[in-house]
């Protein structure tokens, strides 16, 4: 992989995608000015993000075949704090643990932007209609398309492949940063499944809840019967600006 670009919030990064010699993608994203925090300078979006030589050759497959859905929003993300923009946003950060007990640091998987739910309930919750710290259920699918504002559901989520039926992992809760809530949690399943979808939801029940983030991103393989589990790490920023 080659990389581009100069330094200043005007410039750009390139991010050149190479396999056998040849150029496979390029993809262009506004750079980030010197004053970003620290974990979301591009160097971290590229190492955690990008195939790296030091990890398995697993890994940096899945990280291949997920460039695109990980480019789709954080373009997004990227020129709204290169603009220096107050905005809010989810990153979602995945990591494969086989029944061996190896790890596999798929890494960032998505950067997606809230839904108009997720906003909403956001707001009800200044009024004291709903408690904000009730979004701390994972919910986990193995439907297609992109992320929307306008999702209200996973496409196809996970029911009685859950470890209890019906019922989504409930996050353990803590703050990264002081601007930054983190809700990490893993899924457990008892059946074989693809995953390609994640959802952070206001309720463990299956079926109902809001959805505050839904993020798509290439498929990973789980064998339940071998005890393969996903952890999920979905990190809420909210910046500030003006």
């Amino acid at each position: 992989m080659e990389r581009t670009g100069r330094v200043g919030a005007a410039g750009s990064l390139g991010l050149v995608v190479t396999r056998g010699g040849g150029v496979v993608e390029r993809i262009r994203v506004p750079e980030a000015p010197t004053n970003w925090p620290s974990s979301w300078e591009l160097r971290h979006v590229i190492e955690h993000g990008t195939p790296q030589p030091s990890l398995p050759a697993e890994v940096n497959e899945w990280r291949r075949a997920n460039r695109r859905n990980l480019a789709r929003r954080l373009r997004r993300v990227q020129l709204s704090r290169a603009l220096r923009l107050p905005t809010f946003y989810g990153a979602l950060y995945l990591e494969k643990i086989r029944g061996n007990g190896e790890r596999l640091p798929l890494g960032l998987a998505s950067v997606a932007v809230v839904t108009t739910t997720g906003v909403n309930f956001i707001v009800d919750a200044f009024q004291n209609l709903v408690e904000l710290e009730a979004m701390n259920f994972h919910g986990f699918g193995t439907g297609a398309g992109a992320e929307a504002v306008g999702n209200t559901t996973l496409t196809t989520e996970l029911t009685t492949q859950y470890a209890t039926d019906n019922t989504r992992p409930t996050g353990t809760q803590s703050e990264f940063a002081a601007n930054i809530y983190r809700t990490v949690a893993t899924l457990d399943p008892d059946a074989d499944v693809g995953i390609t979808e994640h959802g952070i939801f206001s309720q463990a029940a299956t079926g109902g809840g809001v959805l505050l983030d839904r993020s798509f991103f290439s498929v990973i393989n789980l064998v339940g019967a071998t005890g393969d589990t996903l952890q999920a790490t979905y990190d809420f920023t909210v910046t500030s600006g003006g």
